[in-house]
């Protein structure tokens, strides 16, 4: 038993492809407030009038169209990555999901059980970069079930990774053997986010989206501007992998509703290159570290009808990090070598 545990939390899928499942997960997904960002009566509006009426018939088949003798890609991803990295590390280790299961209250549960004189909690968000709608509200999950079920636990959390060199040396090692062949493009696809998510988490309030050139000048703010953090992400590895910068370009993936969203956006990137003559193109979706529906489906299947139907030939999609030995190894490493709160004596 150990007074120390660790938590890795990632997205969540629902249980099954059916569309019971699928309502019953984007129902808790789109009804985070982190997502969905207005009042609630709005947001249940929204959702459960206009979106959930249609869409979990969609999401389902695109979930089938990737869904694996053994599951959701994601949840067999991330138990398999949890599975070695318990032979890594000296602590209790439990694998929590924000949305579906295993649930984040799961996973504290069954390290309290297994661990009666827990004291604290090691949180590890799977997103190398902030956001409010990833980073941010599986901390306030975190936090709200620990006051709520174990209020003597303290939680440490892991910051974000996005310039973390263990992880871009993953990430660059991963993309490697793929750029050894000729190609024309890379594009560096990442999950998309409306524009209102960026001021909100301004702690400013004055330079994200108003200070021109705002992700390239100096701010606090960076340290929870998603954009500057993919920015940063795609620069530090390009100049791992020596890649020239007519040879890439960055676009967000997976939008929904009406706002305005961070551009370009990745559908329109891929018409758009094949029409300028790119015919081998490289996908990489940094912001994922386990390939989920938004790499295999939006990008491996739909991203490449796109890109073929303009004139492209052949689109190539680089695996996510998912249980590569060189990323297990980094998460070791990062948990094995984590500089705990010191506790005050009560």
């Amino acid at each position: 038993m150990s007074n120390k545990a660790v938590l890795l939390v990632n997205l969540g899928s629902p249980d099954s492809f059916n569309v019971r499942d699928v309502r019953k997960y984007l129902d808790e997904f789109l009804m985070d407030s982190n997502v969905i960002d207005v009042p609630w009566l709005i947001r249940a509006l929204i959702v459960k009038g206009f979106i959930l009426p249609k869409r979990p018939k969609y999401s389902a088949k695109a979930y089938k169209k990737i869904w694996t003798i053994d599951g959701s890609p994601l949840i067999v991803i991330s138990k398999k990555v949890k599975e070695k990295l318990i032979n890594q590390i000296d602590l209790p280790l439990e694998l929590g999901m924000r949305y579906g299961n295993p649930s984040i209250a799961l996973a504290l549960k069954n390290l309290k059980n297994d661990n009666p004189k827990l004291e604290q909690v090691l949180l590890l968000p799977l997103y190398p970069h902030y956001a409010m709608s990833s980073f941010g509200t599986v901390v306030d999950k975190a936090r709200s079930e620990l006051s709520n079920r174990y209020p003597e636990i303290k939680l440490d959390i892991l910051s974000n990774f996005y310039n973390n060199k263990l992880y871009i040396n993953a990430l660059s090692e991963s993309i490697r053997p793929f750029i050894k062949d000729d190609y024309d493009h890379i594009l560096f696809s990442y999950h998309g986010l409306p524009e209102r998510h960026l001021k909100k988490t301004d702690p400013t309030k004055k330079h994200c989206l108003k200070v021109e050139n705002c992700c390239m000048v100096e701010s606090p703010a960076h340290q929870y501007c998603y954009r500057h953090q993919v920015f940063e992400t795609t620069r530090l590895t390009i100049e791992a992998l020596g890649i020239s910068r007519e040879k890439y370009s960055i676009s967000f993936q997976s939008r929904l509703g009406w706002d305005k969203w961070l551009d370009p956006n990745t559908e329109s990137q891929l018409l758009k290159l094949a029409k300028t003559g790119v015919k081998k193109i490289l996908v990489v979706c940094p912001a994922f570290v386990s390939d989920c529906l938004e790499t295999l489906e939006e990008i491996k299947i739909r991203g490449k009808e796109d890109f073929l139907s303009a004139g492209g030939e052949e689109l190539i999609l680089i695996p996510c990090l998912n249980d590569n030995q060189i990323w297990i190894e980094t998460l070791s490493k990062w948990i094995n070598n984590y500089q705990w709160q010191v506790l005050q004596p009560e």
